[in-house]
């Protein structure tokens, strides 16, 4: 590795907005960080998330695509004849 060119890294203090705060390491030129989420809020790691009706939104999907596709086949049809 070259010398001088590579960016100093340094320990720093992570302070979550529901106010964990933890050591992690950065490049970055500040004293802490602030962070929306993290590992002690995020609802995929508290078991707290929420899980989506899937079905719904694949038949809304499939629908959706289906009407796009009637009308290309419908066109298609008539050029023929």
């Amino acid at each position: 590795m070259r010398e001088g060119i590579h960016p100093e890294y340094k320990e720093v203090i992570a302070v979550c907005a529901c106010g964990e705060t933890f050591l992690t390491g950065t490049a970055k030129n500040v004293d802490a960080l602030r962070l929306d989420v993290c590992g002690a809020c995020h609802p995929f790691y508290t078991g707290k998330q929420k899980n989506l009706d899937t079905g719904g939104r694949i038949d809304k999907f499939r629908t959706k695509v289906a009407a796009k596709v009637a009308p290309k086949a419908k066109a298609t049809k008539a050029k023929v004849e």
